[in-house]
């Protein structure tokens, strides 16, 4: 957990998981509940000049982009959204509750292409050093998820479309992440009804913070 000089007065949560998992609708859901307090938000995106960026990153054939280029498209997106959005929001005592963070590049191109993780962690020190108080990771099984997330038919599903064993291969790393990271990530069982999974992350949220 972040000193309250880091996070600059407010709250940074993060949500996180696999495509299809449902984490888009409890960032709403938790945001929702906060009221004012919350500031919602989403990566890649969440200011103007990252959601350019998003579009490069989320549309199109999936062999695209090289790794690497990947990476440095996601990082810039995070650099401009965390100089634009996070950072005055916290400063002005927000919960800042965005659908993606760090984690999501550490698994999709870190883990999946587990040669370039010192790169994306490199990249991480070097250009936003700044980690969410709380993540919830909302975990289900790939192949319910993949379905899901292929049904939205949102244009958006370049990464869907790399199939079920890359969305095990996502799965299993964030899992690994949530193990080495366990006063951050909290681990939610997505497979139960949106109420269910939305008062357990609101209850854990309120206890987090009175903790």
């Amino acid at each position: 957990m972040q000193s309250p000089d880091a996070r600059q007065g407010g709250v940074f949560v993060s949500f996180e998981g696999i495509d299809g998992s449902g984490k888009s609708t409890q960032a709403r859901r938790l945001a929702a509940a906060l009221g004012d307090r919350a500031v919602l938000t989403r990566e890649p995106g969440g200011a103007p000049g990252a959601e350019e960026i998003r579009r490069l990153l989320v549309e199109g054939d999936p062999a695209r982009w090289s790794p690497e280029t990947e990476i440095l498209l996601f990082t810039a997106a995070r650099r401009d959204h965390l100089e634009r959005t996070i950072r005055p929001a916290l400063a002005a005592g927000k919960v800042v509750i965005t659908d993606r963070f760090a984690d999501s590049t550490r698994i999709y191109q870190g883990t999946a292409r587990a040669s370039l993780r010192p790169l994306v962690d490199d990249l991480h020190a070097l250009m936003i050093g700044v980690e969410p108080d709380l993540t919830f990771l909302i975990d289900m099984e790939p192949e319910a998820a993949l379905a899901r997330g292929l049904a939205r038919q949102s244009g958006e599903d370049r990464f869907e479309t790399l199939g079920a064993d890359f969305q095990r291969a996502l799965r299993t790393g964030f899992l690994d992440l949530a193990r080495a990271a366990p006063d951050r990530i909290c681990v939610i069982d997505g497979a139960r009804a949106p109420e269910m999974i939305a008062a357990e992350i609101a209850e854990t949220f309120h206890a987090w913070e009175v903790a």
